[in-house]
């Protein structure tokens, strides 16, 4: 699986890919050559799915930093409002 490829997959995908690397690596039936390219896919997918969660993280923060901001400012009539 190539890193190009690795960003059009989404964050479940490439999870059940790393727990299938995972079940191969530690059901030790693996040549160590296809062990090592099976490690550096895992790697891989684990700096793409963190990177994810961290995107993820920072929209929620956002968006709480933003809801948490709309409550603070108490609401307050204008002046300019009093109908005349």
């Amino acid at each position: 699986m190539k890193a190009a490829k690795n960003e059009e997959i989404s964050f479940e995908q490439a999870m059940e890919r790393l727990e299938s690397i995972v079940a191969k690596l530690e059901n030790g039936d693996v040549p160590l050559e296809a062990a090592i390219e099976l490690f550096q896919e895992g790697m891989k997918l684990s700096q793409l799915c963190g990177g994810k969660l961290e995107q993820v993280e920072s929209k929620i923060e956002l968006l709480m930093e933003t809801e948490q901001g709309f409550q603070k400012k108490p609401f307050a009539p204008s002046n300019d409002d009093k109908g005349e």
